[in-house]
């Protein structure tokens, strides 16, 4: 039962987003990841794969998680990945997590040796900043090896942007990938590295108006796709990319560079495309009635994350009340759409192992309800 009404619910935004896809191209996901992490949450390649397969990604930037056996110096988790992405025919392209506190250059430089296209650096989970002595031996090993560097710009953490940009603005020849959209610093960030030739943004995020804010401040040629398995899904991060680039009327060439153009032009050594002025204005336009169905889904997403349900359960409720217009107008489908979808999950939440599909039709939704341009 819960399967079909997962697949129901979910029907109408895989036709929207088959309607929104462009002829021709390559969809890369830009940030994934394999193996354990200490709070719980795996992923094998078979999944990954998988994964990939259902959003019709051909290949994926990969690197371990918070493995529990990332002692000493993130050795055995890199090793798994490279072997991993050997088995993967092409596919995955791994990068290696570097600790800064546990031998980064001899580890980096093992791990470059084996096969590793890239470095990550997560300061959150292994709790650095960016002023410290050892970044400069970091980024000039990137930078001898012509690799990008990948970093955690998300959530929790203080903040970044001036250690950061710092480091970055010293070493313009190493390509970096800021993750969620440098979330943690956006405004800073966009602001300080705009005239750094090679910083991209990728946008695993939960929140759509990140990226719509995103599109504001950056070029669509230093923005990717990517999606942050095990914590987020392919199909549904595409979406979101798919939704704001409608929403912002990116013609077909641009949407296939963000959609994976970019980052395959990187990896296979053709470097990054020439830049023009960000595509989106200071404002959009969201519709009052999706705005606050936007607003109550947005605070059930990190309610399902944090596995707080009955709060989760009452945001939902309050979306869903939002979506009862006698008078819907012309965002009338995508209320619609918006309220079976999250009938559906209110009834996922009540199953076993159902929050991870109700979280994705939640996404999906608050993608849809932030980025429905009304008639004018």
């Amino acid at each position: 039962m819960s399967a079909s009404l997962y697949r129901d619910a979910l029907a109408p935004f895989l036709a929207d987003a088959q309607r929104l896809l462009p002829d021709g191209g390559e969809i890369f996901d830009a940030h994934t990841h394999l193996g354990l992490d200490e709070d719980g949450r795996s992923l094998t390649l078979e999944q990954l794969l998988g994964q990939l397969d259902d959003a019709g990604a051909r290949r994926a930037c990969v690197f371990p998680l918070h493995d529990p056996e990332r002692r000493p110096a993130y050795r055995v988790p890199n090793e798994r990945v490279l072997r991993w992405a050997g088995e993967s025919e092409g596919r995955l392209i791994p990068f290696a997590r570097l600790d800064p506190a546990e031998e980064p250059i001899a580890e980096g430089e093992r791990s470059l040796a084996a096969g590793a296209r890239g470095i990550k650096l997560h300061p959150r989970a292994q709790a650095f900043s960016f002023d410290g002595p050892e970044m400069d031996g970091i980024f000039k090993l990137a930078g001898e090896a012509k690799v990008p560097i990948l970093i955690h710009a998300g959530r929790g953490m203080p903040p970044v942007a001036d250690g950061l940009a710092n480091v970055a603005l010293r070493h313009p020849d190493v390509v970096l990938i800021l993750a969620h959209g440098a979330i943690c610093d956006q405004g800073i960030l966009t602001s300080r590295l705009a005239d750094h030739p090679g910083v991209l943004y990728d946008v695993s995020c939960f929140f759509a108006l990140d990226v719509v804010e995103l599109l504001a401040r950056v070029p669509i040629e230093r923005i990717v796709f990517a999606s942050d398995p095990p914590y987020g899904r392919p199909s549904s991060g595409l979406y979101l990319a798919l939704r704001v680039a409608s929403q912002a009327g990116l013609d077909e060439a641009s949407l296939r560079g963000l959609l994976g153009g970019t980052m395959a032009a990187l990896v296979d050594g053709h470097g990054l495309p020439a830049v023009t002025p960000p595509r989106r204005g200071a404002s959009i336009t969201l519709a009052g009635r999706l705005a606050r169905v936007y607003g109550y889904g947005s605070l059930a997403g990190p309610a399902i994350f944090a596995g707080v349900v009955d709060q989760a359960k009452a945001m939902i409720e309050m979306a869903l009340a939002a979506c009862r217009d006698p008078e819907p107008g012309e965002v009338g489908q995508a209320l619609e759409t918006i309220g079976a979808a999250l009938i559906a999950a209110q009834g996922l939440l009540e199953t076993d192992n159902g929050a991870p599909a109700a979280l994705d039709l939640l996404f999906r939704s608050m993608a849809l309800a932030a980025t429905e341009v009304p008639e004018t």
